[in-house]
């Protein structure tokens, strides 16, 4: 006999659910929106979008730019020893 219950309907995923807010990344970096801001006009910061007034930015893309970020220490070497 064919099941005649109703398919459960695979909900799409929220549009923007990758994407936060600059106050959203502000608040999670530890620094003032106003920052990325300045970073954005001066194209230091995390790539961003902007749809209308609202700046967004993909979490995946602000973790590529915080990775590589990341500097490695060179090796200190001593002056005056052999």
């Amino acid at each position: 006999m064919p099941n005649t219950a109703p398919a459960l309907q695979e909900q799409p995923p929220h549009l923007l659910a990758e994407w936060i807010s600059r106050e959203q990344l502000a608040g999670e970096l530890g620094i003032a929106s106003d920052t990325l801001a300045r970073w954005e006009a001066r194209q230091l910061g995390p790539p961003c979008t902007r749809i209308g007034r609202k700046v967004l930015y993909r979490r995946t893309s602000v973790e590529d730019w915080i990775s590589a970020q990341e500097q490695s220490r060179p090796a200190r070497t001593r002056r005056g020893r052999k």
